[in-house]
């Protein structure tokens, strides 16, 4: 077993811990990233099935703040992002929808290229001293950290800080946070669907949140749709048989494939798809008016369950840890 030792600990490698990373980094704090998965990204997430590219998690971004509008505009420029839209056919124009080039993941790899990140590693605990943070990792590893910030699902990280003396009225924030699950279906297709351009189409009754056209929307070079179970019925199915569940959302959808069948699918369940109920504050100090070493807690259940809200969240908790050493 060896200890790594870091100025700033993040657990999780999404749009929040990526974004804190990066502006923590550039200030001249050496920053670990840790993250379960294999890839980057958290709910950023492109799956290939054969010739079939699919975006199966957030489906676009939109910006708005001046600082995130900047960023956009940035990875424009890089070519990691485009838009996509901004109306749907008969709709007044409203924010342009961007996409990730080639998936909507490309934008985390683009925030992570100067980054340490230790991919496909859990930390099963943490705990604390005086002088800062230890996180127990799945692989036996621990790491030692001044300060730490957890940007993973809430519920996650509440079970990660079982044990830690955090007041109690932050302690109820974060219990109040709930989140919407999310059964998606990547289908590839014999043949084009009906879906007017963009390719796009939100529901707001029945088994079916979202239809995504893959082709028009530029991700694939093939017929393929993703389809998002809408939060109703996500909750009922996320743990019934993936197979028949993954069928049910194919048959509603029957209507906008045209006369295209589908060839082969995949499911993939998200358990914390979107906050339903978020804090209000961007971030949360919880070593604020404690003796605990700094900590913060940090993603899109802060101050709004967008993209541009996850990154907004990270920058403000990269503040706030900073400002911890003054």
């Amino acid at each position: 077993m060896s200890t790594i030792t870091t100025d700033i600990l993040i657990i999780g490698a999404g749009l929040a811990g990526l974004s804190a990373a990066n502006d923590l980094q550039q200030a001249g704090h050496q920053v670990l990233v840790v993250d379960k998965g294999r890839g980057l990204g958290g709910r950023l997430a492109g799956r290939r099935i054969g010739d079939a590219t699919f975006d199966h998690g957030a489906q676009f971004m939109t910006a708005r703040e001046p600082r995130f509008k900047a960023a956009m505009a940035d990875w424009v420029a890089t070519g990691v992002a485009e838009e996509w839209y901004s109306s749907y056919p008969g709709q007044p124009n409203g924010h342009p929808r961007y996409r990730g080039v080639p998936t909507m993941t490309a934008v985390a790899k683009h925030l992570a290229i100067e980054l340490n990140i230790m991919r496909a590693t859990r930390v099963v605990k943490v705990s604390h001293q005086q002088t800062g943070w230890l996180a127990d990792l799945d692989n036996g590893d621990r790491v030692s950290a001044h300060k730490l910030l957890i940007t993973s699902p809430v519920p996650q990280t509440l079970e990660l800080l079982k044990g830690i003396n955090i007041p109690a009225d932050k302690q109820s924030r974060l219990e109040r946070i709930e989140y919407e699950s999310c059964i998606a279906v990547m289908a590839i297709l014999d043949g084009p669907t009906a879906i007017a351009a963009p390719g796009a189409i939100a529901l707001e009754k029945g088994p079916i949140a979202w239809i995504s056209d893959n082709l028009q929307k530029g991700v694939s070079k093939i017929p393929a749709v993703t389809i998002h179970g809408s939060g109703e019925f996500s909750a009922e199915h996320l743990d019934h048989d993936r197979t028949q569940t993954g069928q049910q959302l194919i048959d509603a959808a029957a209507p906008y494939l045209g006369n295209a069948q589908v060839t082969e699918y995949q499911v993939h369940g998200w358990r914390y798809s979107k906050p339903s109920i978020v804090d209000p504050d961007p971030c949360l100090l919880l070593s604020d008016t404690t003796d605990l070493p700094p900590v913060a807690v940090a993603g899109d259940a802060f101050a709004g369950p967008r993209f541009e809200g996850a990154v907004l969240s990270g920058w403000a908790a990269a503040r706030q840890l900073m400002d911890t050493d003054k």
